[in-house]
C-alpha cells in the first residue's frame, strides 16, 4: 500500500475530518461512475457512494484495510452495487410471484386490485423500515427460500443472529399488517 494511503488511513481512523474530506473529494466522482457502471442509474450510484462514505466515517476506528485504500474503496462500492442489484432482483421475483399467484382465468375486481396494491405497499414499506442486515436476512429466508443455517453460512454470522433478525422482521410485519387490517375494515 502506498505510504500516503497508509498515513491517510491512519489519520482518518484517528478522526481527522480534513483528511476524510480530501479522500471524499478525490474519490467521490470516480466511485460514482464506477457504481453507475453496475446499477445504470446515476442517482442510485451517488446514493451508494454517499452511504459508503457515511459508513466508512462512522466505522473508521474498526475498519482494517488489508490491501490499498483505493482497492478497499472500489471493492466496497462494487459490493454495495451488487447487493443493490440483488435487492432489485428479489423485488422483481416477488412481484412476479404475486402476479403468478393470480391465474389468468381469475379476474380481479377493482376493489381486489386496490387491496392487492395497498398490501404490496405495506409489505414494501415494512421491508424498507428494516435495518439493512435484517432486510437481507428476511429476503434470503422468505423470497430466496434459504434455511436459517444456509443464511448464517452465506453471511458468515451465527444461526442465533439469523433467528433474532427474523424475529425482529416478523414482529414488524405483524404490527404493520395488523394496522393495515384495521384500516381495511
Amino acid at each position: 500500500m502506498p505510504l500516503a494511503h497508509i498515513s491517510s488511513q491512519k489519520r482518518i481512523q484517528k478522526g481527522d475530518l480534513k483528511e476524510f474530506e480530501t479522500l471524499f473529494k478525490c474519490y467521490y466522482e470516480p466511485l460514482c461512475r464506477y457504481a453507475n457502471s453496475f446499477v445504470k442509474d446515476m442517482d442510485m450510484a451517488e446514493e451508494l457512494v454517499q452511504e459508503f462514505f457515511y459508513n466508512y466515517w462512522k466505522n473508521r476506528e474498526s475498519i482494517t484495510i488489508q490491501l490499498s485504500l483505493k482497492s478497499y474503496l472500489y471493492r466496497s462500492i462494487r459490493n454495495s452495487a451488487l447487493r443493490y442489484l440483488e435487492h432489485l432482483a428479489v423485488r422483481q421475483r416477488y412481484a412476479d410471484s404475486v402476479k403468478a399467484s393470480v391465474s389468468e382465468t381469475d379476474t380481479l375486481t377493482p376493489t381486489d386490485e386496490l387491496e392487492l396494491t395497498e398490501l404490496n405497499r405495506v409489505i414494501e414499506d415494512t421491508l424498507n423500515q428494516l435495518p439493512e442486515r435484517c432486510r437481507e436476512i428476511f429476503t434470503l429466508s422468505r423470497f430466496e427460500g434459504l434455511k436459517y443455517h444456509e443464511i448464517a453460512d452465506a453471511l458468515s454470522i451465527s444461526v442465533k443472529t439469523v433467528e433474532a433478525n427474523m424475529a425482529k422482521a416478523l414482529q414488524l410485519f405483524r404490527k404493520n399488517l395488523q394496522q393495515y387490517d384495521r384500516l381495511a375494515v
